[in-house]
């Protein structure tokens, strides 16, 4: 089984392809395919590679499949004894990125496989 450690919008994420995950809104239509150039770790059958920062010649394919908001985040802030209230809500965009290979120097370590 192989993976990768990415970063994308501030976050570290482990990824393998077949596998979708929401990450922080990216600026690409859906059903758009995505590459991620910033993979900071890939495990490839026991077979370890580590970048400082990141690993040359590894990108992450995967393909848009929609927008979303997450889930609503209350933010209430009180001063007690000083009539002080706040009530504040919040919901993160999001995009829903189905990973669909993994490919290190130019070869495809990891793809979906598509068994449908």
């Amino acid at each position: 089984m192989a993976y990768a450690i990415i970063e994308t919008g501030g976050k570290q994420l482990r990824v393998e392809p077949g596998r979708f995950y929401d990450v922080e809104r990216l600026a690409v239509e859906p059903d758009s395919s995505v590459s991620i150039d910033k993979v900071l770790f890939v495990q490839n059958d026991g077979e370890v590679t580590i970048g400082q920062p990141w690993v040359a010649g590894a990108t992450v394919e995967g393909t848009v499949m929609r927008h979303l908001r997450g889930r609503k985040v209350i933010v209430y802030k009180m001063r007690p004894k000083k009539k002080t209230r706040k009530k504040q809500g919040h919901r993160q965009e999001l995009t829903r990125l189905m990973i669909t290979s993994i490919t290190v120097g130019g070869t495809a370590i990891a793809a979906a496989t598509t068994a449908e």
